[in-house]
Protein backbone atom coordinates (compact mmCIF):
# COMPACT_ATOMS: atom_id res chain seq x y z
CA UNK A 1 0.00 0.00 0.00
CA UNK A 2 1.36 3.32 -1.16
CA UNK A 3 2.13 6.09 1.36
CA UNK A 4 2.76 9.81 1.48
CA UNK A 5 4.92 11.59 3.51
CA UNK A 6 3.67 14.97 5.08
CA UNK A 7 6.37 16.10 7.63
CA UNK A 8 4.67 19.97 7.85
CA UNK A 9 1.79 18.33 9.38
CA UNK A 10 4.28 16.51 12.02
CA UNK A 11 2.80 12.90 10.18
CA UNK A 12 5.94 10.81 9.17
CA UNK A 13 5.25 7.67 6.69
CA UNK A 14 7.77 5.65 4.34
CA UNK A 15 6.51 6.12 1.06
CA UNK A 16 8.18 2.95 -1.01
CA UNK A 17 9.83 4.04 -4.84
CA UNK A 18 7.57 1.77 -6.86
CA UNK A 19 4.63 3.16 -5.10
CA UNK A 20 5.71 6.64 -5.90
CA UNK A 21 6.46 5.83 -9.65
CA UNK A 22 2.86 4.52 -9.95
CA UNK A 23 1.16 7.50 -8.67
CA UNK A 24 3.05 9.89 -10.71
CA UNK A 25 2.14 7.57 -14.15
CA UNK A 26 -1.62 7.58 -13.08
CA UNK A 27 -3.43 10.83 -13.50
CA UNK A 28 -5.16 9.85 -9.77
CA UNK A 29 -2.35 9.53 -8.42
CA UNK A 30 -1.00 13.05 -10.11
CA UNK A 31 -4.12 14.39 -8.59
CA UNK A 32 -3.48 13.43 -5.13
CA UNK A 33 0.44 14.73 -5.13
CA UNK A 34 -0.68 17.89 -6.34
CA UNK A 35 -3.71 18.13 -3.95
CA UNK A 36 -0.63 17.46 -1.03
CA UNK A 37 1.44 19.84 -2.00
CA UNK A 38 -1.35 22.20 -2.24
CA UNK A 39 -2.09 21.69 1.12
CA UNK A 40 1.16 21.25 2.47
CA UNK A 41 1.73 25.32 0.70
CA UNK A 42 -1.38 26.44 2.53
CA UNK A 43 -0.61 25.33 5.92
CA UNK A 44 2.59 27.20 5.49
CA UNK A 45 1.01 29.94 4.66
CA UNK A 46 -1.79 29.47 7.54
CA UNK A 47 1.29 29.11 10.12
CA UNK A 48 3.26 31.85 8.74
CA UNK A 49 0.12 33.87 9.06
CA UNK A 50 -0.51 32.96 12.17
CA UNK A 51 3.06 33.50 13.68
CA UNK A 52 2.92 37.82 12.42
CA UNK A 53 3.28 39.95 15.67
CA UNK A 54 1.15 42.66 13.62
CA UNK A 55 -2.00 40.32 13.12
CA UNK A 56 -2.02 39.04 16.90
CA UNK A 57 -4.64 41.24 18.26
CA UNK A 58 -7.05 40.33 15.59
CA UNK A 59 -6.11 36.63 15.35
CA UNK A 60 -7.09 36.73 19.37
CA UNK A 61 -10.17 38.13 18.64
CA UNK A 62 -10.95 35.24 16.35
CA UNK A 63 -9.71 32.35 18.58
CA UNK A 64 -11.65 34.25 21.09
CA UNK A 65 -14.82 33.60 19.05
CA UNK A 66 -13.90 30.07 18.59
CA UNK A 67 -13.29 28.78 22.36
CA UNK A 68 -16.29 30.65 23.35
CA UNK A 69 -18.15 28.61 21.14
CA UNK A 70 -16.63 25.32 21.98
CA UNK A 71 -16.73 26.29 25.84
CA UNK A 72 -20.52 27.51 25.87
CA UNK A 73 -21.52 23.76 24.02
CA UNK A 74 -19.05 22.03 26.41
CA UNK A 75 -21.22 23.89 29.17
CA UNK A 76 -24.68 24.13 28.23
CA UNK A 77 -25.06 20.66 26.57
CA UNK A 78 -24.90 18.14 29.56
CA UNK A 79 -26.91 20.68 31.57
CA UNK A 80 -29.64 21.31 29.05
CA UNK A 81 -29.39 17.01 28.98
CA UNK A 82 -29.64 16.28 32.69
CA UNK A 83 -32.56 19.30 33.16
CA UNK A 84 -34.84 18.42 29.85
CA UNK A 85 -35.06 14.32 30.51
CA UNK A 86 -35.54 15.04 34.30
CA UNK A 87 -38.33 17.87 34.32
CA UNK A 88 -39.33 18.12 31.11
CA UNK A 89 -42.34 16.67 28.92
CA UNK A 90 -42.93 15.91 25.79
CA UNK A 91 -41.61 13.44 22.61
CA UNK A 92 -38.09 12.22 22.32
CA UNK A 93 -37.73 14.53 19.29
CA UNK A 94 -38.94 18.02 21.30
CA UNK A 95 -36.27 16.73 23.85
CA UNK A 96 -33.80 16.70 21.70
CA UNK A 97 -34.31 19.57 19.87
CA UNK A 98 -35.01 21.50 23.30
CA UNK A 99 -31.36 20.68 24.19
CA UNK A 100 -29.71 21.17 20.97
CA UNK A 101 -31.27 24.94 20.90
CA UNK A 102 -30.25 25.74 23.80
CA UNK A 103 -26.71 24.53 23.38
CA UNK A 104 -27.04 26.71 20.12
CA UNK A 105 -28.21 29.40 22.11
CA UNK A 106 -25.52 29.30 24.74
CA UNK A 107 -22.23 28.62 22.50
CA UNK A 108 -23.73 31.48 20.12
CA UNK A 109 -23.94 34.01 22.68
CA UNK A 110 -20.71 33.33 24.25
CA UNK A 111 -18.81 33.42 21.20
CA UNK A 112 -20.16 36.95 19.97
CA UNK A 113 -19.73 38.06 23.71
CA UNK A 114 -15.72 36.79 23.72
CA UNK A 115 -15.36 38.26 20.03
CA UNK A 116 -17.26 41.93 21.37
CA UNK A 117 -15.17 42.62 24.07
CA UNK A 118 -11.71 41.05 22.76
CA UNK A 119 -12.49 43.31 19.93
CA UNK A 120 -13.24 46.41 22.15
CA UNK A 121 -10.31 46.09 24.09
CA UNK A 122 -8.20 45.75 20.83
CA UNK A 123 -9.67 48.70 19.92
CA UNK A 124 -9.19 50.47 22.47
CA UNK A 125 -6.03 49.83 23.16
CA UNK A 126 -4.70 50.72 19.82
CA UNK A 127 -6.67 54.21 19.97
CA UNK A 128 -5.20 55.10 23.63
CA UNK A 129 -1.42 53.15 22.76
CA UNK A 130 -2.38 50.70 26.22
CA UNK A 131 -5.19 48.85 28.15
CA UNK A 132 -6.64 50.46 31.26
CA UNK A 133 -8.91 48.84 33.74
CA UNK A 134 -11.85 51.13 32.81
CA UNK A 135 -11.73 49.85 29.37
CA UNK A 136 -12.25 46.30 30.15
CA UNK A 137 -14.99 47.10 32.10
CA UNK A 138 -16.48 49.78 29.16
CA UNK A 139 -15.65 46.41 26.30
CA UNK A 140 -17.62 43.89 28.62
CA UNK A 141 -20.87 46.69 29.38
CA UNK A 142 -21.12 46.63 25.53
CA UNK A 143 -20.83 43.27 24.85
CA UNK A 144 -23.57 42.25 27.91
CA UNK A 145 -25.81 44.69 26.26
CA UNK A 146 -25.48 43.46 23.48
CA UNK A 147 -25.51 40.00 23.88
CA UNK A 148 -26.93 39.23 27.14
CA UNK A 149 -29.55 41.97 27.31
CA UNK A 150 -32.51 39.90 25.99
CA UNK A 151 -34.61 38.40 28.56
CA UNK A 152 -34.44 34.85 28.08
CA UNK A 153 -33.84 31.52 30.09
CA UNK A 154 -30.43 30.86 28.72
CA UNK A 155 -29.44 34.40 29.36
CA UNK A 156 -31.13 34.74 32.78
CA UNK A 157 -28.88 31.39 33.80
CA UNK A 158 -25.60 32.93 32.64
CA UNK A 159 -26.46 36.28 34.47
CA UNK A 160 -27.60 35.25 37.68
CA UNK A 161 -24.41 32.34 37.84
CA UNK A 162 -21.97 36.15 37.20
CA UNK A 163 -24.08 37.78 39.92
CA UNK A 164 -23.17 35.09 42.33
CA UNK A 165 -19.56 35.26 41.85
CA UNK A 166 -19.02 38.90 41.52
CA UNK A 167 -20.36 38.95 44.64
CA UNK A 168 -17.84 36.70 46.13
CA UNK A 169 -15.12 38.88 44.19
CA UNK A 170 -16.19 41.99 45.57
CA UNK A 171 -16.62 40.88 49.13
CA UNK A 172 -13.06 39.68 49.33
CA UNK A 173 -11.30 42.71 46.90
CA UNK A 174 -13.01 45.09 49.59
CA UNK A 175 -11.56 42.69 52.71
CA UNK A 176 -8.35 43.31 50.64
CA UNK A 177 -8.86 46.93 50.15
CA UNK A 178 -9.17 47.42 53.43
CA UNK A 179 -12.75 48.73 53.06
CA UNK A 180 -14.14 46.15 55.32
CA UNK A 181 -12.38 44.63 57.96
CA UNK A 182 -11.53 40.80 58.16
CA UNK A 183 -13.88 38.95 59.33
CA UNK A 184 -12.28 37.09 62.70
CA UNK A 185 -14.69 33.96 62.00
CA UNK A 186 -15.46 32.24 59.02
CA UNK A 187 -18.76 33.51 57.57
CA UNK A 188 -19.46 31.10 55.09
CA UNK A 189 -21.88 29.59 57.83
CA UNK A 190 -23.73 32.70 57.63
CA UNK A 191 -23.69 33.17 54.15
CA UNK A 192 -25.11 29.73 53.98
CA UNK A 193 -27.85 30.19 56.65
CA UNK A 194 -28.87 33.07 54.85
CA UNK A 195 -29.37 32.36 51.75
CA UNK A 196 -30.96 29.08 52.10
CA UNK A 197 -33.56 30.81 54.56
CA UNK A 198 -34.37 33.25 51.57
CA UNK A 199 -34.74 31.16 48.77
CA UNK A 200 -36.97 28.56 50.44
CA UNK A 201 -39.22 31.68 52.24
CA UNK A 202 -39.55 32.73 48.09
CA UNK A 203 -40.36 29.45 46.90
CA UNK A 204 -42.99 28.57 49.84
CA UNK A 205 -44.76 31.99 49.33
CA UNK A 206 -43.14 34.18 46.58
CA UNK A 207 -42.68 31.41 44.13
CA UNK A 208 -43.36 33.53 40.80
CA UNK A 209 -40.66 35.92 41.81
CA UNK A 210 -37.96 32.68 41.51
CA UNK A 211 -36.32 31.31 37.68
CA UNK A 212 -38.51 28.41 36.54
CA UNK A 213 -35.68 26.11 36.67
CA UNK A 214 -35.11 26.81 40.13
CA UNK A 215 -39.47 26.44 40.62
CA UNK A 216 -38.77 23.29 38.80
CA UNK A 217 -36.01 21.81 41.56
CA UNK A 218 -37.53 23.10 44.45
CA UNK A 219 -41.06 21.61 43.04
CA UNK A 220 -39.46 18.10 42.59
CA UNK A 221 -37.57 18.23 46.07
CA UNK A 222 -40.17 19.74 48.30
CA UNK A 223 -43.89 19.90 46.95
CA UNK A 224 -43.81 16.51 44.89
CA UNK A 225 -41.92 14.27 48.31
CA UNK A 226 -45.45 15.56 49.69
CA UNK A 227 -47.38 13.16 47.05
CA UNK A 228 -47.65 9.16 47.29
CA UNK A 229 -50.47 6.58 46.63
CA UNK A 230 -48.28 3.50 46.97
CA UNK A 231 -44.29 1.83 47.22
CA UNK A 232 -44.28 2.59 43.20
CA UNK A 233 -44.51 6.46 44.00
CA UNK A 234 -43.30 6.44 47.55
CA UNK A 235 -39.61 4.97 46.47
CA UNK A 236 -39.64 4.05 42.44
CA UNK A 237 -40.77 6.64 41.09
CA UNK A 238 -41.72 10.15 41.74
CA UNK A 239 -44.92 9.85 40.42
CA UNK A 240 -47.13 6.98 39.02
CA UNK A 241 -48.04 6.92 35.62
CA UNK A 242 -51.59 7.54 36.17
CA UNK A 243 -50.07 10.85 37.76
CA UNK A 244 -48.03 12.19 34.57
Amino acid sequence: MCSVQLRNLGLAFAVRPDCLQRCHRTPGGRAAMGAQAVLRAVLRAVNSLLQQRRYRAALAVLKGFRNGAVYGAKIRAPHALVMTFLFKSGSLREKLKAIAQATYTHSRNLAYFVFTYKGLMALQSRLQGKNFQLHSFLAACVGGWLVFGENNHINSQINMYLLSRILFGLSRLAVEKGYIPEPKQDPFPIFAAVTWGIVLWLFEYHRHTLQPSLQSSMTYLYDDSNVWHDISDFLIYNKSSAQK
